[in-house]
């Protein structure tokens, strides 16, 4: 695998590949897992060649401390890419991404204000900027991305369609642990005993049960609900876990 340090560099390469191979993306930041690794596999038999990002974006955290809590597991990461067979690997720094100190962004002003638009203000502007920045690097004919995150999809899918850009923006199903926790990197924040009120909540959310049972079920055992919606034909939810942070949705039938 042949990692890339600036976007220099990169955009340098990236003018060699022949325009008769297809490309994958798949952008993360890191502390890569399971889900993950189901959207480059997806990628990798798709495509002819597969480009992973490994960047912690600092302007789609609305509160610091997450950033700077959020777990760094490059080595490991850049191992399990290799072993996947990914070809290429952008690691970009928070000065090569935003040499504009972030006074351009991306801006979504209607789906971006609900849910987590809403919980979390500026969240999607950094998430939508980055992305933008990002495809516009890799140019790639195909882009992946998790459903667990179903909202940043559905904008990442349109801001493609908006701005008529040539990558194909793809959905994959939520991979979840034996449990049906949905995969995250923030799980692996939770201690014993919050790993153990992050199972259940995964089995109470997909009861079919009305939603404000749902909600009096999580309340009753401690999980704090900061929102559970239906839009488009999927619920949604998002709670907290002492200082952990959850969110999973599915389609209803």
């Amino acid at each position: 695998m042949q990692v890339f340090n600036s976007p220099e560099e990169w955009r340098s390469f990236r003018h060699q590949i022949p325009n008769t191979l297809e490309l994958g993306f798949v952008p993360t930041m890191g502390n890569l897992h399971a889900g993950h690794a189901s959207l480059y596999k997806k990628s990798l038999q798709e495509n002819d060649r597969t480009i992973a990002s490994i960047f912690i974006n600092p302007t789609q955290f609305n509160q610091r401390g997450d950033f700077t809590n959020y777990p760094r597991t490059l080595e490991e990461d850049l191992a399990l890419l290799s072993k996947l067979g990914v070809h290429y690997c952008l690691l970009p720094d928070e000065q090569s991404m935003y040499p504009d100190n972030y006074r351009y962004q991306v801006q979504e002003n209607k789906q971006s204000m609900l849910m987590e638009g809403e919980h979390r203000p500026g969240h999607f502007n950094g998430v939508l900027t980055v992305v933008m920045k990002l495809l516009n690097l890799a140019k790639p004919h195909r882009a992946y991305f998790g459903e667990k995150d179903y909202q940043q999809f559905e904008l990442i899918r349109d801001m493609s369609s908006a701005f008529f850009m040539d990558t194909e923006i793809i959905a994959c199903p939520t991979v979840r642990e034996s449990s049906g926790l949905a995969c995250s990197s923030r799980n692996n924040r939770l201690n014993k005993e919050q790993r153990q009120l992050a199972d259940q909540f995964a089995n109470i959310f997909h009861q079919d049960l009305p939603a404000e049972q749902i909600m009096a079920q999580l309340n009753h055992l401690g999980v704090y609900v900061e929102y559970i919606e239906e839009h488009g034909q999927r619920r949604f939810i998002a709670v907290k876990i002492g200082d952990v942070r959850l969110i999973d949705n599915y389609p209803l039938p």
